[in-house]
């Protein structure tokens, strides 16, 4: 099982693989039970473990660098199901970094759920080499262009379209 197929499902608890997709939705795979069932995305959405990003107190992290942290630490991991303030107390030592007003308790608790669910099923937590080339913008080459720079010289030459234009009175 690899990480980059790993997806959080909104209204569902727990993990799941991204086993197929479709037009309508995916066949997802339960990390708790190993359950399969398709999931509807007029129903839910599919968050992709590898986009979820942690708010901090200076530029916001991927998530894998909450799970390295906590896999690094001393600190025994609190239970799943342990009051807000434990688990902000944890992740108070683990990552104090985080920035707190912003992530809320819940959050907080699903990041320890998960690293739970994903250590149990020993899911190697590192992001895909290609991961960085996905988050990347790309530029438009057309045939007429040879070159990213000409396109890009062309679409910035091009005078802005006015939208709005008062009528002229007769």
């Amino acid at each position: 099982m690899e990480y980059n197929k790993l997806v959080s499902v909104t209204g569902l608890s727990g993990l799941y693989e991204l086993m197929s997709s479709k037009a309508d939705g995916g066949i997802v795979k339960s990390l708790e039970d190993k359950s399969t069932k398709f999931v509807s995305t007029r129903l839910h959405n599919f968050s992709h473990l590898e986009s979820i990003e942690v708010f901090t107190a200076k530029d916001n992290v991927n998530l894998v660098e909450v799970f390295a942290a906590m896999k690094t630490s001393e600190e025994v991991l609190p239970d799943g199901k342990a009051d807000a303030k434990a688990i902000k107390a944890y992740f108070e030592k683990v990552y104090p970094d985080m920035d707190f007003e912003r992530v809320y308790g819940s959050d907080m608790k699903k990041m320890v759920k998960w690293f739970g669910l994903l250590t149990d099923n020993q899911v190697e937590i590192k992001l895909s080499e290609n991961h960085d080339l996905d988050t990347a913008s790309h530029d438009i080459v057309t045939p007429k262009a040879k070159s990213t720079e000409t396109k890009q010289a062309s679409l910035k030459a091009a005078p802005p379209k006015k939208i709005n234009q008062p009528r002229k009175m007769a």
